[in-house]
């Protein structure tokens, strides 16, 4: 008997059977020759994920937040400005995070839900000289996606570095690093990536690598210094040994499988892929009354879709329900909304029949909490969306 529910969160997601069993494997050491070959490999294969390839790609064994923090600790210096796009509570996080090494943190918002303009990007850079911008590409707590290339671009023209949080999109949402002047673009191993929670990765343009050589302290952080990182990161992509710390080698193991795979199936029908999975489940959200975080179509994430609950549904009554059905899905995370709201997944591995699956799901659950609506309305038109 089948005693498993559909991961449909938005991380960690499903994984592919290969990327487990690498997971499974018996550990080598991480100076074998086999395990210094695929780490290499991998290392090369990122930068064709992140659509970067003169960029510096770095692994650590760590969560996204890792990601972050080494971005901040090893670019900003005290007094530095920095201006965080802030589209929820990842927004907030950053703004926490470079505060504490030291920067002059300006931040521009924008009502929950919505995305500050590019032209309100463009005045708060002419205001002031900023060494970073800081945008999140799709705020897990919001399923709101933002203008990248476009505030890379205003970026660019004002002389900052732009960083793009792409924990929730890269490798689902269409991110052109190179061609659209990314500086640094970062990620986390469990998300559309493909891999189990344990890995920080980031990719760094030769721009922003020559900003951090020329940098005038020292970098206030042991652990993720660029310093100690970076031998090992060339040494491993020119299969050679080395050592800081110790890789998680088994999850480099299943990233190399991942990052094959996503190569694989090609990133244009890699981001097609997501757009279709995404199109599918908002199709059925709508045909069932529900409605979306994101207050514009174009503001929301292919990646992930956020809903409101229905009037005089909670997800204490909802979400159990819907695990039951078969999937698991995950409530609100943004604090000023925590209980208004749950959030679905559909990234990595996901296929169109755990999107129908899920909303199937989602239709047992409100059926149980006595919503009114047309039974099986929400699977039909998420399958009108493929059809």
């Amino acid at each position: 008997m089948k005693n498993r529910t559909l991961l449909m969160i938005p991380g960690p997601i499903e994984f592919e059977p290969a990327v487990l069993a690498a997971m499974g494997a018996p550990t080598s050491s991480h100076v074998a020759v086999d395990f210094i070959e695929t780490f290499g490999q991998a290392l090369e294969r990122l930068r064709s994920v992140f659509l970067c390839e003169d960029g510096q790609p770095f692994v650590l064994a760590g969560s996204g937040t890792l990601a972050m923090d080494a971005v901040g600790a090893n670019l900003v210096e005290t007094g530095d400005r920095v201006l965080v796009v802030n589209t929820g509570y990842f927004g907030d996080r950053y703004a926490a995070l470079l505060s504490r090494y030291g920067a002059q943190v300006t931040q521009i918002s924008a009502p929950i839900g919505a995305r500050p303009s590019l032209d309100e990007i463009d005045d708060a850079l002419k205001k002031a000289a900023y060494k970073l911008v800081t945008v999140t590409h799709v705020d897990t707590s919001t399923g709101v996606i933002t203008d990248v290339q476009g505030i890379a671009n205003l970026a660019a023209h004002y002389g900052a570095l732009s960083v793009v949080d792409g924990v929730c999109s890269i490798a689902g949402e269409a991110l052109h690093m190179s061609d659209w002047g990314i500086d640094v673009a970062l990620t986390a191993s469990q998300k559309a990536i493909g891999v189990p929670p344990g890995l920080a990765l980031f990719v760094v343009s030769p721009k922003a690598m020559k900003v951090f050589a020329e940098r005038k302290t020292p970098v206030a952080n042991y652990y993720a210094d660029w310093n100690s990182w970076l031998p090992v990161m060339r040494a491993y992509e020119a299969r050679q040994p080395s050592y800081f710390a110790t890789p998680a080698v088994n999850l480099i193991e299943a990233l190399n499988v991942s990052l094959r795979q996503i190569l694989d199936e090609g990133m244009p029908a890699r981001f097609e892929r997501h757009r279709l999975l995404s199109a599918a489940c908002k199709a059925g959200a709508a045909a069932l009354g529900l409605k979306q975080i994101a207050l514009k179509p174009e503001w929301a994430a292919n990646t992930m879709t956020a809903l409101r609950y229905p009037e005089g549904i909670s997800g204490a009554d909802f979400l159990p329900r819907v695990a039951r059905a078969g999937a698991y899905l995950a409530g609100g995370l943004h604090p000023a909304i925590k209980n208004e709201y749950f959030r679905i997944g559909h990234m990595g591995a996901a296929k169109i029949g755990d999107v129908l699956t899920t909303i199937g799901a989602v239709e047992v659950a409100l059926a149980q909490c006595d919503y009114r609506f047309e039974l099986g309305a929400g699977v039909a038109a998420a399958q009108a969306v493929v059809l």
